[in-house]
């Protein structure tokens, strides 16, 4: 059955599972998510489930926001997200909450990673240094760029340039705990983004 939820990062700690073994987690608050709009391939020419997550106030929102709310009598949300192939019976202005997970289940995790700015070759493309000593002059430069008689460098040559803030996946992730009471997930190892980053969180297809 695929689900989905959005949440937010809380940061990370460790927890001791029942066999005593310690893991790394990753605190997700899930939710609470209202289903803002269900599109159709009748109406909308696809098949998806939106979904609102956070609360912001309306003078935040210009008017085409706020009206998609208001026509449907919902409770502005902050950050909107579009999931397709979503087998939960769902209807507009429902809620959806961590409970829709269980421990031990697998899912996929996407957000945007930290930002961190522009970074040289070696850091950014774990590219090797030059020679320190002996009278080398070639350190940390990025060296040869193409052939001579290419005379343009190719696309997607591996160069100096901004690092991160990308859209990040992590797969297969293990659920160890769900707090029901904070409505809160403890997922096995690290998730991409910083601290309140927003983070889409999906079951993985059997």
């Amino acid at each position: 059955m695929a689900k989905a939820i959005l949440g937010k990062k809380l940061g990370m700690t460790q927890y001791f599972k029942d066999n005593g073994e310690l893991v790394p987690v990753t605190v997700v608050e899930a939710g609470p998510c209202v289903v803002t709009q269900i599109k159709t391939t009748e109406k909308d020419g696809y098949n998806s489930v939106q979904l609102g997550f956070g609360e912001v106030k309306k003078h935040r929102l210009n008017k085409p926001e706020l009206g998609q709310f208001e026509s449907r009598n919902l409770e502005p949300k902050k950050h909107l997200r579009e999931f397709k192939g979503l087998d939960m019976e769902l209807s507009e202005g429902s809620e959806i909450k961590a409970d829709i997970f269980e421990v031990g289940e697998k899912i996929d995790v996407s957000g945007i990673s930290k930002g961190k700015g522009f970074a040289g070759n070696i850091k950014r493309w774990n590219h090797h240094r030059g020679p320190m000593t002996h009278g080398s002059h070639f350190h940390r430069a990025p060296g040869s760029i193409g052939a001579v008689d290419a005379r343009r460098v190719y696309k997607g040559f591996k160069m100096p340039g901004r690092m991160g803030h990308d859209r990040v996946t992590e797969r297969n992730l293990e659920i160890v705990k769900v707090d029901l009471e904070r409505n809160v997930l403890l997922i096995a190892g690290p998730v991409p983004g910083a601290k309140k980053a927003v983070l889409e969180i999906k079951s993985v297809k059997n």
